[in-house]
């Protein structure tokens, strides 16, 4: 067989192979994937401390799914616990707002626990600590 009709005889072989694959689609890969419902865990957003006079004030948002439980506050002036508080959260309810008097300034934090596990610490430094 001459050399030159070689590469001819595979492109004459191969003509068929790939007219005929070209027609085979994937049945298995679905063309619109099926809406994925994320479940995500409790956690906390939009937490600020912030003082409002003699005030302070923390805003908490719960998203996620979660059964209805406390979301609880403990304050910290520095190291030193100075009061703690908590709120019943439900699929109703799902902000809450801890009022905290202190009418010295100092270097306050906020830690939110839901459930017993901690979830946000917020801060507000009118002094250094």
């Amino acid at each position: 067989m001459p050399a030159f009709l070689r590469p001819t005889l595979l492109c004459v072989l191969a003509l068929p192979l790939t007219l005929g694959l070209g027609g085979c689609r994937y049945n298995f890969v679905p063309l619109l994937p099926p809406v994925v419902a994320p479940n995500l865990p409790v956690r906390v957003t939009e937490a600020s401390l912030k003082r409002d006079g003699d005030q302070l004030i923390v805003t908490a948002t719960v998203d996620g799914r979660f059964e209805p439980g406390y979301l609880s506050v403990n304050w910290f002036d520095s190291s030193r616990a100075i009061g703690s508080d908590s709120v019943y959260l439900d699929a109703s309810q799902r902000t809450a707002s801890f009022k905290l008097t202190a009418p010295d300034e100092g270097a306050y934090r906020a830690v939110l626990s839901f459930g017993g596990a901690v979830m946000r610490q917020v801060e507000l430094y009118e002094v250094l600590p």
